[in-house]
């Protein structure tokens, strides 16, 4: 049986953040998002793999690449 998909407030709460910034995330592609007309769920599987990576978001390449030092 499927689990049911998460709102962006339950997402908010599980990463302790204020839902405007999961909503921000969710905006610049870091949250795997699923798009029902203008309502944002996430699927609680690829929420958890977000979780194992560490928050790095996915790897479609929407998700924004973290800033890259130059070597001394």
């Amino acid at each position: 049986m499927a689990q049911k998909l998460l709102r962006i407030a339950e997402v908010a709460a599980r990463l302790d953040v204020r839902v405007e910034r999961a909503y921000e995330l969710a905006r610049e592609g870091v949250l795997p998002v699923v798009r029902l007309g203008r309502q944002i769920r996430i699927e609680p599987e690829r929420f958890e793999a977000f979780i194992e990576r560490g928050g790095q978001g996915t790897t479609s390449g929407k998700a924004r690449q973290p800033a890259v030092t130059p070597a001394e």
